[in-house]
């Protein structure tokens, strides 16, 4: 009895150590190369997987022929597809045999053009014109076009007659939604890319519609303040919400906004000079520091809103702030309900901000 006992553990340890050692060899011949470099891999139609097996290797995506072709019989692997991949060397052997399994959605003059948060239709229109065989004034022209416009306000429900209001400089500025798109080459039309960045707009608004219908604002002037709560806290998205406030308040008192970004827009200045004084003092629709702008918001919005300045304008605080500056080195915000608390910080800033 006692030498069958013995030879029970000898034998689960024996097989303890022979799962151990399979798991681990297992392991290391499916684990990826461990490298971040992309690798470009033609598969030609017939090609036998006992090949296809040695184009990876040799191309170093996998470290073992033999452990692959086991691997396929294991897990009955099969029907891998004739195709040009673009494979990686930190994909694991499942991971490739995955994208060869599913076929080959390799596409060389694929490309992806990317629209940051806060840039207006003027850099749109640049990214567009330097990523695609379209221009700038593509760009501009398809904003003209009314039937277009009007097909977008009876296919979105976001999209509203507001758009079409003349003192609009750009009619889907605040729109497009940004983010890296990829799209199939560069002839892709400007509507094409519209498009794809509107229903991205929609995917980020529908799921908040309900909230946005009891809201104060309206679709177009969550996305007017929204663009500018985005602007003037750049990259400090923990400010957004309490310099929403401050906007909400100076409506309620009838007061001008005082945003200086709004004045850069309604100016058409996109370098980083200082403004000058007449510039100030232009009378638009988007100048929310003249004093005709009192207790409104600018046409429309002024650049790409990212979800964070959205959700600020739909979720703000109750204060009592009136005013706001920032240390532009650091980006730290204060906020103020009094003029002469604003005035003092902005005193003790001057050095930082200059006439900021």
């Amino acid at each position: 009895m006692k030498k069958l006992r013995n030879f029970m553990i000898i034998f689960v340890i024996i097989v303890g150590v022979i799962l151990i050692g399979g798991a681990f060899v297992f392991n290391h011949y499916t684990k990826s190369m461990g490298i971040d470099e992309k690798v470009e891999v033609t598969i030609d139609s017939g090609t036998s997987p006992s090949k296809i097996g040695k184009i990876l290797y040799d191309n170093g995506l996998i470290r073992s022929e033999t452990f692959y072709k086991l691997y396929l019989k294991l897990f009955n692997v099969n029907n891998l597809k004739a195709g040009k991949y673009e494979l990686n060397k930190n994909m694991s052997l499942e991971e490739i045999l995955s994208k060869l399994k599913e076929g080959n959605n390799y596409n060389e003059d694929e490309i992806s053009l990317t629209f940051r948060e806060g840039i207006n239709m003027r850099s749109i229109a640049k990214v567009i014109a330097n990523g695609t065989d379209n221009t700038e004034q593509a760009v501009f022209d398809l904003l003209k076009k009314e039937d277009y416009l009007k097909g977008l306000i009876n296919d979105y429900w976001f999209i509203t007659e507001d758009i079409l209001n003349k003192d609009i400089y750009y009619s889907l500025e605040g729109y497009l939604y940004p983010d890296t798109y990829r799209f199939n080459n560069k002839q892709v039309t400007v509507e094409e890319i519209f498009n794809k960045l509107i229903k991205k707009m929609d995917s980020v608004l529908t799921p908040l519609k309900e909230k946005i219908e009891k809201s104060r604002f309206s679709t177009h002037e969550l996305l007017t303040l929204a663009s500018i709560a985005e602007l003037e806290s750049k990259d400090r998205e923990d400010y957004r919400e309490k310099i929403v406030s401050v906007f909400a308040n100076r409506l309620d008192k009838k007061m001008s906004l005082g945003s200086d970004i709004t004045t850069r827009y309604s100016v058409k200045l996109d370098d980083k000079r200082a403004l000058k004084k007449s510039e100030y003092a232009t009378v638009n629709a988007y100048n929310t520091r003249s004093e005709t702008m009192a207790g409104k918001l600018p046409a429309g919005p002024i650049a790409m809103p990212s979800s964070s300045s959205i959700l600020a304008v739909l979720n703000y605080p109750e204060t009592d702030y009136l005013y706001f500056i920032a240390n532009i080195q650091t980006g730290e915000t204060f906020f103020y309900s009094k003029y002469s608390d604003f005035e003092k910080k902005k005193q003790e800033l001057s050095k930082v901000n200059g006439n900021y």
